[in-house]
């Protein structure tokens, strides 16, 4: 049925003469910017009205990671609020939006050689709802997400990212919502806390490496590198979600990066759309 549904979804959508849609990473950071407002809350605020109007967005978080690859079916998705110790405020937080079943097919059938499988138990993480929230606070758009499969490596992850690209050219905005540099044991709560020397250099080197599409080294293939990743990314669940809307481009899209900044001088914020 799969295969059938994401075919006819297809159809429609060409013959509704659609934009292709572009691929977008934006570093989410700390929950509280779901909350507060500032230069990146601003920007999220104003952006999409620069991007063509998606029939579906599919997000990939760095806060759903599974054993398997797994695919959000839920219709409504449930708000999660994946996290503990913020101010009430933020636990208030819903996200309203409809789920995209027949997207969640068309992508367990694009998927089928990663052995992607259906869930509803999943909702929307923080990673996902906190910059759709600015992005497109009406929640008037249809919402999935796709888990970050624990058992592969960097390579893996970028082969199934290049098999979700026909989603863009049927109205389906790929998102990736990750940080650059995470690392949660460096970060400076003051506010105006100035950016760590390490995360500026690791950040400028992803920055560059995504320009030259320099495959090595966003594949974390560099030997040499490791004690800078290892403070960048302790863990690398940040890390991932740019894989996918990277690997959901190819070398015609042109990278932009539409948001550049270090949050709690640790989080790297930068956010860059392939189209």
């Amino acid at each position: 049925m799969g295969g059938v549904m994401g075919s006819l979804l297809y159809k429609t959508i060409k013959e509704d003469g659609m934009v292709r849609m572009p691929a977008l990473f934006v570093g989410h950071g700390s929950p509280m910017n779901a909350i507060e407002k500032n230069d990146f809350t601003d920007f999220l605020m104003n952006y999409s009205e620069t991007l063509p109007s998606p029939q579906a967005i599919l997000c990939i978080s760095a806060h759903w990671e599974t054993i398997g690859t797994k695919v959000l079916k839920a219709d409504p998705p449930k708000t999660i609020h994946d996290f503990y110790g913020f101010p009430t405020e933020l636990y208030q937080i819903q996200y309203p939006s409809k789920g995209a079943p027949i997207v969640a097919d068309r992508i367990v059938d694009l998927l089928r050689q990663h052995h992607a499988v259906t869930d509803t138990e999943w909702g929307l993480d923080h990673g996902t709802w906190s910059i759709l929230k600015h992005l497109y606070p009406k929640a008037n758009i249809p919402v999935l997400q796709l888990s970050l499969n624990r058992n592969m490596t960097f390579s893996q992850h970028l082969d199934l990212a290049r098999d979700l690209r026909p989603l863009r050219d049927e109205g389906v905005l790929i998102v990736g919502s990750g940080n650059i540099t995470h690392n949660l044991r460096r970060v400076n709560w003051e506010g105006d806390a100035p950016p760590m020397d390490w995360a500026v250099e690791f950040d400028e080197m992803i920055k560059k490496a995504i320009i030259e599409r320099n495959n090595k080294l966003l594949l974390k293939q560099e030997s040499k590198l490791d004690s800078l990743w290892s403070v960048a990314h302790p863990s690398l669940e940040h890390y991932l979600p740019l894989l996918y809307a990277y690997g959901a481009s190819d070398e015609k899209d042109q990278a932009q990066f539409v948001y550049e900044g270090i949050q709690l001088g640790s989080l790297s914020m930068r956010s860059v759309l392939f189209s």
